[in-house]
């Protein structure tokens, strides 16, 4: 797909889908609880789809209207129909991980397997974890596929790594309540992704639960059961956003995302203040954001360890920053839907862009001439979405395999047309 670029400053309102953290979080809560919870502003994409029809595979009785973004889930208190399934998750992280830790609550045999890429993201820590709390469950060279031999979650204490995905302590975190007995959770190392993790206590606290903690360390959970809700109002997703607000970082002028507040539980609305930090203005009302360009875009040396899907977003910025930005922090970007540090780095080269590569992120320095390029995606969503902004502004940018937006926003290029 060929970008064209647009020769004026922006001035566009858009609207981005609901948040495919928090739809996923509330499926599975939504599960547990004992009756019916309608889910507004829900996510229909790869993953969450992937998701819901993991949980109705398992019996449960769940309704999608995607013409109205409604997801009705029937939870069963904790209980899982079948005693036998095989499910396919795609390359869905947050459903291989949330699932494999849900269907240990269950009885009987489950397989849970992935795409070829799936197969190579680590799940062993949540394996450990929940074989810790006496969870029967068998990996393939520390990935999936996973079987569970389900008969309850006995509960006890457990220790988990948190450097590698905060999506294993937010697993754990949201079955726990449905163990046998309470559960203490003890985290060893610096936990990446600390918002996502308040993402998951501030939706378990909507539905019912408020847990014991001590920082990011340790987590006591007891025996409760999630209360169902009428309505459950899923946020737009801000990772998604992001994109929207860079949009005039590049091109000048104002973008207005809709249906975000800056009191979103999305830990990654702190992209807004690197923005700030490189000269962008920013304003909110009560249900929409607004970003200006500056005059002059500043490089930045930003630790993005808390907001890792915004990086590939400020790596897409960077070129046109007066200084070099330096990203740190996002060493678990190389264990996403690819090696979104290497990835990045080949893909800004090829464009002409001066890159350093570095474990743990990466130096990008602003470019003056950039070279015509067809970028590959490695069937990444956020590659596409990312790449595409360089286009907005530089003539030449095509993106290989578009469709992989469908992953998380499936009408991602109509909405970038819309800023015309």
């Amino acid at each position: 797909m060929k970008i064209i670029p647009i020769s004026h400053p922006l001035n566009a309102t858009v609207r981005v889908p609901g948040s495919k953290s928090l739809t996923n979080r509330a499926l599975l809560i939504a599960a547990l609880a004992n009756g019916q919870t309608r889910l507004a502003n829900a996510l229909f994409s790869d993953d969450s789809l992937y998701f819901a029809r993991a949980l109705q595979a398992l019996g449960f009785d769940i309704q999608l209207d995607e013409a109205n973004h409604e997801m009705t889930v029937m939870g069963l208190g904790g209980k899982i129909p079948v005693n036998k399934a095989q499910l396919f998750i795609g390359n869905a992280g947050t459903a291989a991980r949330f699932l494999s830790a849900f269907l240990t609550l269950g009885s009987g045999k489950f397989i849970l397997d992935g795409d070829p890429r799936m197969r190579e993201r680590p799940i062993s820590d949540l394996v450990d974890a929940l074989t810790q709390l006496g969870a029967n469950l068998k990996t393939q060279n520390n990935c999936l596929p996973v079987k569970i031999i389900a008969n309850g979650l006995p509960g006890g204490k457990t220790k988990i790594a948190g450097n590698i995905s905060s999506q294993f302590l937010s697993a754990l975190l949201m079955v726990a309540p449905y163990a046998k007995s309470s559960v203490e959770i003890e985290v060893t190392t610096e936990l990446n992704s600390k918002p996502y993790v308040d993402m998951t206590l501030a939706i378990m606290k909507d539905f019912g639960i408020e847990i014991e903690r001590c920082d990011y360390f340790q987590f006591l959970i007891h025996p409760a059961s999630y209360s169902p809700l009428t309505t459950y109002q899923i946020e737009s997703d801000v990772s998604a956003a992001s994109y929207f607000f860079a949009a005039p970082a590049i091109c000048g002028g104002t973008v207005r995302v809709e249906n975000i507040s800056r009191q979103s539980k999305q830990g990654d609305i702190a992209f807004l203040d690197v923005l700030k930090q490189m000269g962008c203005s920013t304003a909110a009302s009560a249900h929409c954001l607004r970003v200006t360009g500056p005059t002059e875009l500043c490089g930045v040396d930003v630790d993005m360890r808390d907001i890792p899907d915004t990086a590939q977003t400020l790596a897409a910025m960077a070129p046109f920053a007066s200084s070099p930005t330096r990203i740190r922090g996002i060493a678990s970007a190389r264990v996403k839907e690819t090696d979104r540090i290497h990835a990045t780095c080949a893909e800004l080269a090829r464009l002409g862009v001066k890159v350093d590569e570095h474990e743990d992120g990466m130096t990008i320095y602003p470019c003056q001439t950039f070279k015509p390029a067809n970028i590959q995606t490695y069937s990444d969503h956020r590659m596409a979405m990312a790449f595409s902004l360089i286009g907005l502004r530089v003539d030449g940018v095509t993106i290989e395999n578009p469709s992989c937006v469908s992953k998380t926003f499936p009408n991602y290029f109509e909405a970038l047309e819309s800023l015309r």
